[in-house]
Formats: C-alpha cells, sequence, structure tokens
C-alpha cells in the first residue's frame, strides 16, 4: 500500500485551495450574521488556545456542539469552519469551534490534552453535557473525546461530559502516517502513533458514536471509518458508519452546513438526546 498516496488528501483534491476560500468566505458571513456569538474565549494561555460559539438564539440555551478542525495538526483554523455551524443552528443547536496549538510547536499528544481542556471549560461555562464533532485530525479528537474517562482527567467533572460524538473523515488509527510527509510535522513514531490512536482504547459504557467519511475519499478513509464503528460495537459502543455519497475528504465537510443532511439530524438526535 502506497500510505502516502492514500492518506495525502490535498494531493487528492488538487482543487482544495478553492475549497478553503470558499469556507473562509462563508465562515465570515456566518460570524457576521450570528444572531448571537462568543468570540475568542480563552481556555488556556496560547492565542490558538480560544473558542468560538454560535448561538441560535440570544438566551444561549441551546444544546451545544463542539467542533475540532482538521489539518493533520499541524494547518488550518477554527474560524476557516464556522459556516458549519448552518445545519444545526437551524435546528436551535449551537456550535461551539476549538482552537489549538500546531505541530510541530507542539506534539499530538498536547493537542489532545488542549481538546480536552476545551472541552472541560465549555462545559463550565454552559453548564450542560455537549456532543462532540471534528473533521479530519478533528475526527481523531472527536473520537478520543468520545471514549475519555472524563474524572481521570478532572475529578470535577462529570462522567457523562461528552456522551456522544461524530467523526468526519476521522484518522482514528495513526500508525499508517508514520511513514507519509504529514510525519515530518507530527514526528510520530510507531508506539507513539499506537498510544495515541483512539480505534485502540477502551471506551467507557454508555457511549455513542458515529463514523461519517465521504464515499469519494481513498479506501484507508473509507476503511478507518468503518473498521472504528465496528471496532467500537464490540467493545458495547453504540456506534455506526455511514458514507457520503460522492463527497471527497473536503466537500464532506459541506455537509455540516446543510440542515436535511443525514449527518446535521443524527447530530442534532444527539445534542436533543443530552439536553433532555
Amino acid at each position: 500500500m502506497d500510505h502516502e498516496v492514500e492518506y495525502n488528501n490535498r494531493a487528492r483534491v488538487p482543487d482544495h485551495p478553492a475549497i478553503f476560500e470558499r469556507w473562509a468566505h462563508s465562515s465570515a458571513a456566518m460570524r457576521g450574521a450570528a444572531v448571537a456569538a462568543d468570540l475568542g474565549v480563552p481556555y488556556g494561555s496560547g492565542p490558538r488556545q480560544i473558542l468560538d460559539i454560535i448561538w441560535p438564539g440570544t438566551d444561549r440555551q441551546a444544546p451545544v456542539v463542539l467542533f475540532l478542525h482538521g489539518g493533520y495538526f499541524q494547518s488550518l483554523h477554527p474560524r476557516d469552519f464556522t459556516f458549519a455551524a448552518a445545519g444545526c443552528l437551524a435546528h436551535g443547536v449551537a456550535m461551539a469551534f476549538a482552537g489549538y496549538d500546531l505541530a510541530p510547536l507542539v506534539p499530538v499528544g498536547t493537542i489532545l490534552a488542549q481538546a480536552r481542556a476545551a472541552a472541560i471549560t465549555l462545559y463550565r461555562l454552559v453548564g450542560r453535557p455537549l456532543v462532540v464533532c471534528g473533521h479530519s485530525a478533528g475526527g481523531h479528537l472527536a473520537a478520543a473525546l468520545a471514549a475519555t474517562s472524563w474524572r481521570e482527567i478532572d475529578v470535577d467533572t462529570p462522567d457523562n461530559l461528552i456522551p456522544s460524538g461524530l467523526g468526519i473523515s476521522g484518522v482514528y488509527e495513526l500508525e499508517p502516517l508514520v511513514p507519509t510527509s504529514m510525519n515530518k510535522a507530527l514526528r510520530l513514531d510507531a508506539e507513539e502513533a499506537r498510544r495515541l490512536s483512539p480505534a485502540s482504547w477502551p471506551v467507557p459504557a454508555g457511549r455513542s458514536f458515529d463514523a461519517f467519511v465521504g464515499g469519494a475519499e481513498s479506501a484507508e478513509f473509507l476503511r478507518q471509518a468503518h473498521d472504528l464503528a465496528a471496532s467500537w460495537r464490540a467493545k458495547g459502543v453504540a456506534a455506526q458508519a455511514f458514507d457520503v455519497p460522492g463527497a471527497n475528504h473536503f466537500t464532506v465537510v459541506d455537509t455540516l452546513a446543510d440542515p436535511s443532511s443525514h449527518m446535521v439530524r443524527r447530530l442534532v438526535e444527539m445534542a436533543r438526546a443530552i439536553s433532555q
């Protein structure tokens, strides 16, 4: 297998710069038109350690989905993805976007710790459990947060801080990245990659997770989504995998902006279930 061909999504989708530009334009418009937004809420000391929360109403009482962006842990910014809130907002569900420091300045393990810190800060801010969602590297982080035993991280947080999640084109097994060009910044060895791969982790009882993936993605991304769902089901997790027909690794994110999509409906179902 040529891991570079399977995992280098920017090479697989040559028009990705135009997609990123469209996202940035739509995201700026979304922030400008938001009914209510809390932008740049710090959860740590660094300038990237922020939360942007887009609310469907000024009372700020809606269920909340925490979104973690992709970029192989080494690029992009949460504000590139604000547009993705549109689907959930149409159903009365808020979306929060977390930033994090990037490789090679920090290792993947530190990024995971920051994602957890963002979740804890958001929980304390809104006072209720969260649904987690993420794309690509953010899908990895979403699965990791969905599998976290929260009281082992912070004794003052509830076990059900994040009872459910949804990954989009996630890299749930990191070891295949070791021989690729993406690992120049990540600097993972095989042992560390395995340790940080949520596909092989135990998962606390009562959790649920959906793994979505673009139908036009590489065989490896399709495999990772379906293997995670199968592996976690065997551990008792309510896990499912879904293909988004015709979507590549980047256009699959557009599904989040469609209020009628299956992906959005699943997020809304999860969010409403934990707010009852």
